[in-house]
């Protein structure tokens, strides 16, 4: 007998079952279903694990609180970081009197936590077997980690314990533990997780920015391990942001496997004018064939657009691969013409725009120009800045600062949805969509190429004229025709 899963190339598997990708259910389910292929039983049951009879750290009267401030070998991103551990550790010995206790390697950051907590602190890092490890575990009231093989030692000892999850795929990899308590913290960014999605391995380290870890709050860590500490948090808890239903009237497309669209500025406005009335964010990406073929190698960047609320389909190459592919769209949807079209729209309905990007001042003369058009239109915000990690946090706090309903980042693709998909989570705006040079466009910095060639859909050869350092990326469009010719949806 042959069994296995089968992700489409299983022909040589006698008995099989649909592998529907990573965290389509939980990696030890998918194990427990192929052996009931078997006859063996299927229901989810604890892990067992070997241990030594007894720890080597004698428990007093206090909680303990367990923590592992790694990640494990396999990939750094996965780390907390140390100074977020450090605040745990304090505001528990602090409010519970707890005794905190620190495990994993030497290479695990324990000594830093253990010097910026400055509270008693056992430090046993470095120092146990895997067998004394599952030992001391078992005598937690509670263990705190990153996703790291200690975190499922722990579960598997029933010791209650509070994962925090950042690139990796919480759904797939979660510490098992059916009759125990679990709590998974993740931050909601929406590119998380960007290893391991459907049948790609993806971001095994993450990216540089590392916003999905740094944005979970010791707060949120603290107040998980008091419910449990109290008896108030029991079970397994799984965050509950995952991404809401699309509801859409219109047809979604797929063209080299990415999602398009099928909407007209008409309906895009119909949707914004809901999204502002509904206190949810939402994103919007301009997609061109460019951005299709970006997220061939990609993989995070093909992660943000299969979860976006709108991919529009910015780019005459994707009403042409639709013709081809026997599809509709019922127009070209672009960010150079969507931001005066908002603009006016949102001069009628009160919109409040913030402008985010491009060269210094252009964003501020572009404000200026659109205000001239529309002279109800409100500014909340303009700014320059850049997508660099270190910025984020002050240009979020301003954004959230200004009260404005709409975002545009005009910090060219795909730096601009990325900055957008790392935080999602924490924006107050209702919607935010990357718009590449438009500000350039319409601040005059960059000229328009004639209606006509709009028209013809020779826009693109306009811009190579006049920026012909675009050459390199131009090259990508002969590259898309021929994708198109052989893979067509897929």
């Amino acid at each position: 007998q042959r069994i296995g899963l089968d992700n489409g190339n299983g022909w040589f598997l006698t008995h099989r079952l649909p592998d529907n990708g990573f965290g389509a259910m939980h990696q030890a389910q998918y194990w427990l279903n192929l052996v009931g292929l078997l006859g063996a039983k299927t229901e989810p049951r604890p892990l067992t694990i070997a241990s030594e009879n007894e720890s080597i750290l004698h428990k007093g009267e206090a909680p303990r609180i367990i923590i592992h401030p790694g990640s494990g070998g396999y990939s750094p991103a996965r780390r907390w970081p140390a100074e977020h551990f450090a605040t745990v550790a304090k505001e528990l010995h602090r409010e519970l009197n707890a005794e905190i206790v620190l495990v994993g390697t030497e290479n695990d950051h324990a000594d830093i936590v253990q010097r910026m907590a400055d509270v008693p602190i056992v430090n046993l890092s470095g120092q146990t077997t895997l067998r004394q490890l599952a030992a001391l575990l078992k005598t937690a009231d509670v263990f705190i980690g990153a996703d790291s093989g200690v975190g499922h030692i722990a579960a598997a000892a029933g010791t209650p314990t509070i994962t925090i999850f950042g690139p990796s795929n919480y759904q797939a990899w979660h510490p098992w533990t059916p009759e125990g308590t679990l709590v998974v913290l993740h931050s909601g960014a929406e590119c998380s997780p960007c290893s391991y999605v459907k049948h790609h391995i993806g971001l095994r380290e993450g990216c540089a920015a590392r916003t999905c870890m740094k944005t979970i709050t010791p707060s949120q860590v603290v107040n998980a391990a008091k419910g449990i500490v109290n008896g108030q948090i029991k079970g397994t808890h799984l965050p509950t942001h995952n991404p809401q239903q699309r509801n859409y009237s219109h047809d979604r497309i797929r063209i080299l496997g990415v999602p398009i669209d099928a909407i007209t500025y008409e309906d895009w406005l119909t949707y914004i004018d809901e999204w502002v009335h509904s206190g949810r964010f939402h994103h919007v990406c301009t997609t061109n064939p460019e951005f299709l073929m970006v997220a061939q190698k990609d993989d995070n960047f093909r992660h943000i657009l299969e979860r976006a609320d709108l991919c529009v389909p910015d780019g005459v190459g994707l009403l042409w691969a639709a013709r081809r592919l026997g599809k509709h769209l019922p127009q070209r949807v672009t960010g150079s013409d969507g931001v005066p079209i908002i603009a006016e729209k949102a001069a009628e309905k009160g919109w409040k725009l913030f402008l985010l990007g491009a060269g210094e001042g252009i964003a501020q003369r572009t404000a200026e120009i659109l205000q001239e058009r529309y002279p109800k239109l409100q500014i909340a915000g303009v700014y320059a800045g850049s997508p660099a990690p270190e910025e984020e946090d002050s240009i979020v706090e301003m954004i959230n600062r200004s009260g404005a309903d709409i975002l545009f980042v005009a910090y060219g693709a795909p730096k601009q949805d990325k900055w957008i998909a790392r935080n999602a989570a924490r924006l107050h705006v209702k919607m935010a969509m990357g718009v590449g040079g438009a500000f350039d466009f319409i601040a005059g910095v960059v000229p328009r190429a004639p209606l006509w060639m709009r028209n013809a859909g020779l826009e693109w050869l306009y811009r190579l004229y006049k920026q012909p350092w675009r050459i390199g990326r131009m090259l990508r469009l002969p590259r898309f025709v021929i994708a198109v010719l052989l893979r067509g949806e897929k």
